[in-house]
């Protein structure tokens, strides 16, 4: 095939100018402005749970700081010192492990609530649900209902409005600075942060942090509340992938509810062209997040239930029957299940496995924790002189020992070496430490001259408490020159 043939075998695409003074398309924007929320407050059932795990929340948050277990703080995160204070459990940067299986554990809860029922952790007791909760009755209390502050948003600008709105943002900055201050009481004795703080004498590093706590609290809970829920919290964006039909989520009955429309009260429900649903959109305003549950499940949906109550307020002044909008699963829905079917299924294998595995790593953690030894011991040789030869004669090692005592009490220590023939401590054997404290103490271990080859030995110091069946092994290694 010559050129020719070719040319003429080929599409021609023809381009035409536009005539002049053609519209032209619209620009579409890929930014869409967030549009603000109003909540409408809420009574019922799942209303009157949220607040009792808000209440329940803070008071655990705002009140374990100033708890006191004898001489010192209950809860307490001593980073200076190293020593973290857990009621009558006293831990090191050595039991490290075990904020690993804390760690290890939540995710497992992760799993298997979710599996089971979904995000009720969003709804009930996550931080930014529950500040934001907080945050948003103080502004009901101050400003009204959904449609006041609707109005006065729109409203011109006045000292009523003003008033208002100032009054309202500092509660919320005291409340965001006493949320700050109480963090850091969880790393700082509080009590001493107090005083420092009513005198103006906090460091500078505490006084960051209490004002960063605060600024996010203020930020997240007062202004992006379900922004954070819908594009900052990962939760919402994995939860499909650990969703399945058996998962208990907050679902419209749309065989029952279409189609829906307004009506009176004494609409004939008997006619096939009503459903139960009024379309009062009332499930729509009380959603935290904004949206309409009767489109499905969506990742903004937080489980928090208000609109379940909200709907079921509205059936009752109805005459309808409830559970319009309720708490099932996919499968109960589709198939007419009961509670009780829907409970067992819930119980499925997947389930199972999570919850077998969760109580076997608690058990685990809380057996180790019970066999713990109640104190620690570090060997560090002294690098500026690794052996020498006494005025006695004999060839001498010298060691640093650290013994923290993690208990409540002050504790005697013996100190032994093993290892090599004739090996002994010429040191003080017998150490005391006090209670929740640790000790640096300089060890010297000495051999006959003579008595071992040159070279590295391996040795083994033992510490024993006194009085008691606990004891610690470290090794650490004996030089003798050539």
């Amino acid at each position: 095939m010559n050129s020719a043939d070719d040319a003429k075998q080929r599409k021609t695409i023809p381009i035409v100018a536009a005539p002049a003074g053609a519209d032209d398309e619209a620009m579409v924007s890929l930014y869409a402005a967030a549009k603000k929320i109003y909540p409408r407050s809420v009574q019922g059932v799942f209303a009157q749970w949220r607040w009792f795990f808000v209440a329940l929340t803070q008071l655990v948050f705002y009140g374990l700081p100033w708890l006191e277990w004898g001489t010192r703080q209950a809860v307490l995160f001593d980073l200076a010192s190293r020593r973290f204070y857990i009621f009558g459990l006293v831990l090191y940067p050595q039991d490290f492990i075990y904020l690993t299986g804390l760690l290890v554990i939540s995710a497992l809860s992760l799993f298997l609530f979710t599996a089971v029922a979904g995000r009720l952790w969003c709804g009930f007791a996550c931080p930014q649900t529950v500040y934001s909760e907080i945050f948003l009755w103080i502004e009901r209390k101050i400003e009204g209902d959904r449609s006041a502050r609707m109005r006065l948003d729109g409203a011109d600008f006045s000292l009523e409005k003003l008033v208002k709105k100032w009054y309202k943002h500092l509660i919320w900055i005291f409340l965001s600075i006493w949320t700050g201050f109480t963090f850091v009481g969880y790393f700082t004795p509080i009590r001493e942060l107090a005083m420092e703080f009513f005198t103006t004498h906090m460091s500078s590093w505490e006084l960051f942090w209490v004002f960063f706590y605060a600024f996010a609290t203020y930020g997240n809970a007062g202004f992006m509340r379900e922004q954070v829920c819908k594009y900052m919290c990962p939760y919402a964006r994995f939860q499909s992938a650990m969703f399945d039909h058996d998962t208990l989520i907050v679902t419209y009955d749309s065989e029952r509810g279409e189609p829906r429309g307004p009506r009176s009260r004494n609409a004939d429900l008997t006619k096939p062209q009503l459903g139960s649903c009024v379309d009062c959109t009332m499930c729509v305003q009380v959603c935290p997040t904004g949206i309409d549950i009767r489109n499905g499940l969506q990742y903004e949906c937080i489980s928090c239930g208000a609109c379940v109550d909200v709907c079921d307020s509205v059936m009752d002044k109805m005459g309808y029957e409830r559970g319009l909008v309720r708490f099932a699963t996919q499968n109960a829905m589709g198939q007419k299940w009961s509670a009780k079917q829907m409970l067992q299924r819930m119980l499925r294998p997947r389930v199972q496995v999570y919850a077998m595995f969760l109580i076997g790593l608690i058990a685990f953690v809380l057996v180790s924790l019970s066999l713990r030894t109640p104190f620690k011991v570090d060997v560090v040789r002294d690098r500026s002189t690794l052996s020498r030869i006494t005025e006695v004669g004999t060839l001498e090692n010298v060691y640093r020992l650290q013994i923290m005592n993690a208990s409540e009490n002050a504790q005697i220590y013996h100190l032994s070496v093993r290892g090599l023939p004739n090996i002994r401590i010429e040191t003080e054997t017998d150490v005391k430490v006090e209670a929740a404290q640790s000790r640096w103490v300089v060890l010297r271990a000495d051999i006959p001259y003579g008595s071992s080859e040159a070279g590295s030995h391996k040795i083994v110091f033992e510490i024993q408490a006194v009085g008691t069946d606990d004891f610690v092994v470290e090794k650490s290694v004996f030089i003798v020159p050539r």
